[in-house]
């Protein structure tokens, strides 16, 4: 049995109470408020819903580029450097990323992964002891599925993807694509697949919206990178009236994968609240790739971050909500359990 007290994010409305969490093989078996003089802040470990990792062999390369010099198949210096990396260079670069979210916190992100069966059997491997485990959209032909949890499409422009949407459904595994990035013309395209999520959403106009709340589509919007791209602002306010949202880092080329600055940059630059970014970061994601965590309550699994409330960053907070969202860091992050 293990036992984390001090100041406890629990329930779905990430209630602040003093207290403790018990875990038990790897479940939380109670959440008991109680007098504590622990300083802890306890949370649910975030997951990562966009995450693209075969980017972590080209860190920061592509920083200037447009969206389309950086990352859109085939051409683009992205593509370029996936290909020319060997399989080891490849796998380590990606565990390594692993290993930094897991250490700051991330217990699991939702990855479009390049490269068909080769590519995701890389990332399955990569993943393998990291306290990072990733939800690996597979990309290709519709055989990646055999190795993916779910089918990743770069976008309705770019290709007909409706062979690999009906293997998808056929299995009962999640289609994923991206949409409105660069512009709206592909959005109503992407929607015409029923996708099980949808990627970015940059410039979704209200017909998409109705759309996408008559559809049920959950949305992952990753605003620091479409920020360093130029591509525009999600219209992120509009997007959690209309259905779940969750947050993603994006490509690694060009943001470091912490869902600490994510969080921040939101609450900062859009019309949120810190406790919904919060839910953005843990239970929306959670929830789209049916993952058993992303709150603190009896019954589901222990993946939790424990931050230190006593930390020179942290100390003497008046808000624990706030405090995680606009203020902690990774250096904050006393034990993450997973």
């Amino acid at each position: 049995m293990d036992e984390l007290t001090g100041t406890i994010l629990a329930g779905e409305s990430f209630e602040a109470l003093s207290g403790r969490v018990v875990v038990e093989d790897g479940r939380i078996t109670a959440v008991e408020e109680q007098q504590t003089d622990s300083t802890d802040i306890v949370l649910p470990a975030f997951v990562n819903a966009h995450t693209h990792l075969g980017d972590s062999v080209a860190k920061d390369a592509a920083v200037g580029l447009s969206l389309e010099e950086a990352v859109v198949p085939p051409d683009s210096l992205k593509h370029r450097r996936l290909a020319a990396a060997d399989r080891d260079e490849l796998v380590t670069a990606m565990r390594r990323t692993l290993r930094y979210m897991s250490q700051t916190g991330t217990v699991s992100c939702l990855d479009f992964r390049e490269f068909g069966v080769e590519g995701a059997r890389a990332l399955r491997e990569a993943g393998e002891g990291t306290g990072a485990e990733p939800f690996i959209f597979g990309s290709g032909p519709p055989s990646v599925l055999d190795v993916a949890d779910g089918y990743g499409a770069s976008g309705a422009n770019d290709d007909d993807f409706s062979a690999e949407r009906a293997a998808a459904e056929e299995r009962n595994m999640p289609f994923a694509i991206h949409a409105g990035e660069p512009n709206a013309t592909d959005i109503h395209p992407a929607l015409d697949l029923a996708p099980d999520l949808l990627i970015h959403m940059v410039h979704a106009e209200q017909e998409h919206l109705d759309r996408v709340a008559e559809q049920s589509v959950p949305i992952a919007a990753c605003p620091r990178t479409n920020s360093v791209l130029e591509v525009g602002r999600p219209p992120i306010r509009e997007l959690l009236d209309h259905t779940t949202v969750a947050l993603g880092t994006d490509n690694v080329m060009l943001n470091p994968p912490s869902m600490f600055r994510e969080m921040a940059y939101t609450e900062r630059e859009f019309d949120v609240t810190p406790r919904e970014v919060l839910r953005m970061a843990t239970t929306a994601g959670a929830e789209i790739a049916g993952l058993d965590c992303g709150v603190i309550e009896p019954g589901r699994r222990a993946a939790l971050i424990v931050l230190d409330g006593d930390s020179h960053n942290l100390a003497g907070t008046d808000n624990p909500i706030e405090s995680v969202v606009r203020r902690a860091t990774g250096r904050d992050v006393k034990r993450v359990v997973s």
